[in-house]
């Protein structure tokens, strides 16, 4: 009887100290997504994707999922959001979302309106009475409440890590991730970025007998010329020693011109349509590439994840290329990047700072408003940011001059450079709708577009054999190995003289000045990597000072340079060479298809945004 007893005490111990029954669910996952967007930008600073209620002021409808629970029993329930305005304004924010599970409010208290970082929030508990569990992620305000992840557990003291490095393994392993990720396939080139010079140095290879992988992290093509971001194509094509060089840009870019135009201007499907045809591309859509592997010094594979479902997949080629903007695949395999302004003295150049700093071109929030006909409202909205009429800008739609972010790195910080760039929109908004007279003509007006797609102009710029540097570009020191000609003015941002004096430290708009070049053939050494020997660029992050990087950076002069990476992988392919070697041994190939072109030169040449030099000749040197 006593051992009975005993045996009883022991099995009771066990089952009150057994594991708790959790479920982890990601939101990006969310089966009915609602008008809830999914956002990627930020997986290498927090982690994961979220779901962002961008209503703009108004709320969007419900996100919703159905998850089989481990078991039935009480859960705890927890949410990893953020407070996104507490940088600006300690109280509480405006992101404000409800938690439904099975048809019921699991609290009362809104999520995602205190602390000051991603953090896990208490949501409540439910009772379920079977493994069937539907859950409602309900927006409150329509600004920008998001949310990553969801924990259940039955035990209300197991919480998955709050640490960065630490949640990333818990999130792994939640998700059944391992360190051999399933193959995408061999590829004879794997370009990473499909923005106008991904998509231009696909297509070159594809043409030219190249299997090509395209690999892009968001669902549509064309970056910063998406309906997501909508910038305008600048830049000149068929210009410079090789003038059928863009060719290409004419079969996929849109026809119409502008900055924060309707989302047609843009023609998204037009370019996927673009790539789809072509039969040597492989296009993987949302993925996201977060890891290199090296192998005897050369990259042997990327890995890249799926922004919606986790999924990883490896790519393996003989050839890649960085076409990221951000150089993430340079930077993931060890080549060398710069980021930030050279000192005058490295390079001798008259636009340069004295001293080397940190400053970079800005990140833009564009936006336009719509004339309803009728008089609409706009809440308030004062999260740190507070208009006057004496401050306050009476526009009625914001281009690139809306610019933030230029002293943050905007690969660990641009989160906070995006969430900025929204917050003076709304609270300026804000002000014009609720505090100026009707006959200003903002009463009748609605925002129509705000991007929660943060336009970026500049980060890391990968290092190649040739370092692109004012003097080449303004007095004209043409190289043998000349590409693409850049058309666009040295154009570098900094921040506006009257905005600073309103929000000093706190600019969110920028001017610009403008020195004339003549249009400059980029060096073929620019478009490699100088110490990861397999590695191409091309886009922004391509080898060139800050200074050369405000002409090179326009979308038509980085597709160009797409189109001649296209063609050096074609000859590295026929030779089984590295890039540095057509350099050496075969540039005299690469001039010849330079001159050919691979585009249809019959099209028209659409280019209503072109900021060229002025100069019609070389200048005297």
């Amino acid at each position: 009887m006593k051992r009975r007893l005993v045996f009883l005490f022991i099995l009771n111990l066990f089952a009150s100290y057994s594991l708790a029954s959790n479920l982890w669910i990601e939101t990006e996952t969310f089966q009915e997504k609602g008008g809830w967007v999914l956002d990627q930008q930020f997986m290498d600073e927090m982690g994961s994707p979220y779901l962002l209620a961008h209503g703009m002021g108004i709320p969007v409808a419900d996100a919703q999922t159905t998850v089989e629970l481990p078991e039935p029993g009480i859960y705890y329930i927890f949410v990893r959001t953020f407070n996104w305005t507490s940088p600006w304004h300690q109280g509480s924010g405006p992101g404000a979302f409800l938690l439904f599970a099975n048809g019921r409010k699991t609290t009362k208290q809104p999520l995602g309106t205190t602390g000051d970082k991603w953090e896990w929030q208490a949501a409540g508990k439910v009772t379920a009475k079977d493994r069937h569990l539907t859950l409602v992620l309900h927006d409150l305000s329509g600004f920008d409440g998001r949310c990553d992840a969801i924990w259940l557990t039955t035990d209300p003291t197991d919480l998955p890590p709050s640490r960065e490095s630490e949640l990333t393994s818990f999130r792994r392993l939640q998700l059944g991730l391992t360190d051999s990720p399933q193959s995408a396939g061999q590829f004879d080139l794997v370009v990473c970025g499909a923005g106008t010079a991904g998509i231009s140095a696909a297509a070159a290879a594809a043409r030219l007998g190249m299997k090509v992988a395209l690999i892009n992290d968001r669902p549509v093509l064309g970056g910063n010329n998406s309906s997501e971001i909508r910038v305008h194509m600048g830049g000149a094509i068929n210009i410079g020693p090789y003038p059928r060089l863009g060719d290409l840009q004419k079969e996929f870019n849109p026809s119409r011109g502008g900055n924060a135009q309707p989302a047609d201007y843009y023609e998204d499907q037009k370019k996927m349509d673009f790539v789809n045809a072509e039969p040597n591309i492989s296009v993987f859509t949302n993925y996201h590439v977060n890891a290199v592997k090296i192998q005897d010094g050369l990259i042997h594979s990327v890995t890249a994840q799926h922004i919606e479902n986790g999924r990883e997949l490896a790519f393996y080629a003989p050839l890649f290329c960085d076409c990221t903007g951000d150089g993430t695949v340079g930077y993931l395999a060890g080549a060398d990047y710069r980021m930030g302004r050279e000192a005058r003295d490295e390079f001798h150049e008259s636009r340069a700072p004295e001293k080397a700093d940190s400053l970079t071109l800005g990140a833009s929030i564009m936006w336009y408003s719509e004339d309803t006909g009728k008089r609409s409202s706009f809440p308030e909205f004062q999260y740190g940011m507070n208009f006057t009429s004496e401050n306050c800008e009476r526009v009625t739609m914001g281009e690139w001059t809306w610019e933030t972010g230029m002293m943050e790195d905007k690969t660990k910080h641009l989160e906070r450079v995006r969430d900025y760039g929204m917050l003076v929109v709304y609270a300026n908004w804000s002000f014009l709708k609720n505090h100026t007279p009707d006959s200003l003509g903002y009463a009748n007006r609605q925002l129509g577009w705000v991007s929660f797609m943060a336009g970026k102009r500049e980060s890391r710029r990968l290092m190649g054999d040739y370092i692109l540097k004012q003097d080449d570009m303004t007095r004209y020191l043409l190289h043998e190995d000349g590409t693409a000609a850049a058309t666009w003015t040295i154009d570098l941002h900094f921040p506006d003289s009257i905005n600073s004096m309103k929000f000093p430290g706190r600019e969110f708009k920028a001017q610009t000045r403008h020195t004339l070049i003549y249009p400059y053939p980029i060096p073929y050494r620019c478009l490699y990597s100088r110490n990861v020997n397999n590695l191409f660029m091309a886009g922004r992050c391509i080898s060139v000072t800050h200074v050369a990087h405000g002409s090179i950076r326009v979308m038509r002069t980085l597709g160009m340079t797409g189109e001649v990476v296209g063609m050096a992988a074609s000859i590295c392919h026929k030779h089984a060479c590295l890039p540095r070697e057509v350099y050496r041994s075969h540039l005299s190939e690469l001039k010849d298809l330079m001159q050919k072109g691979v585009g249809d030169p019959t099209l028209p040449n659409k280019q209503e945004y072109n900021i060229g030099s002025g100069l019609k000749e070389p200048p005297t040197l």
